[in-house]
């Protein structure tokens, strides 16, 4: 089975998940904290329970046999040939504010390695999807395909993170030197931040601490629009971690030699 033969069902859990989440956009929610005490806030929403629930559900019904590894309950069959990795809400903290800066991460993995990636925001309409050899768009302003901007120099580039706030000291100062080069840096995005990478808007994402859920759906869509996404050591990002991700090779290898020190 090709993946070709998995986008119209890919669709199909991008569709019923956004029906799920929207009534509960911009609603009065109760927000759990997944967090242990002095750990940083980690909300999760019904939002994001009935959004997993309902993919899981469908995943179970029409492949039996592959696994699933969500953020909300977990994994199963993760050794299987195909498995599935979901996020139902990447960007938790812009959802319960209010802000449409979230989406929906829908990955599979043949295995162990992500062959196509879909991130789906339904408030604004918009899919991002790849499957490692190219990514499209398809949103409110058409259909495209997505393509990285070539970007030779830091000095020049435009860098994300979703907060330093998240970074531990060493890694916040490692991003520091980042920042300092760069003409322009900004905060939040998520997994919007790896979308706009694709789409030719900025040059470079920086992360710390992620989950594969995190990250294994936006790694085609990087990948496939020409990209480069890696750990700050430069192993495959599926696993999580440390991650970057460059529209350009070049700030690619610069910021790892700063990162590393």
């Amino acid at each position: 089975m090709t993946v070709i033969d998995f986008t119209a069902f890919i669709g199909r859990l991008a569709t019923s998940s956004g029906e799920t989440i929207l009534p509960m956009f911009r609603t009065s929610l109760a927000i759990d904290n997944k967090s242990t005490p002095g750990h940083e806030f980690d909300p999760v929403t019904e939002a994001d329970r009935a959004a997993e629930a309902v993919m899981r559900r469908m995943i179970k019904e029409t492949f039996p046999q592959h696994g699933i590894v969500g953020e909300e309950f977990g994994s199963e069959n993760q050794d299987a040939e195909y498995v599935w990795v979901l996020d139902p809400i990447d960007g938790t903290k812009s959802f319960i504010a209010g802000f449409p800066i979230w989406g929906t991460l829908i990955a599979l993995l043949h295995r162990g390695t992500p062959v196509y990636g879909m991130m789906h925001q339904p408030f604004i309409g918009e899919r991002f999807s790849g499957d490692s050899q190219s990514a499209t768009y398809r949103g409110p302003s058409g259909a495209r395909n997505l393509a990285v901007r070539r970007c030779a120099l830091l000095q020049d580039a435009t860098t994300y993170t979703t907060s330093p706030l998240l970074m531990n000291d060493a890694d916040r100062a490692a991003y520091g030197r980042i920042e300092s080069q760069v003409r322009l840096s900004r905060y939040g995005g998520d997994c919007y931040s790896y979308c706009m990478l694709a789409a030719g808007n900025l040059d470079l994402v920086i992360e710390t601490e992620l989950k594969p859920y995190d990250v294994a759906a936006l790694i085609p869509i990087v990948t496939g629009a020409g990209g480069v996404i890696t750990t700050w050591d430069g192993q495959p990002a599926q696993h999580g971690g440390r991650i970057i991700a460059a529209g350009d090779p070049r700030i690619h290898e610069a910021a790892m030699k700063i990162l590393n020190g």
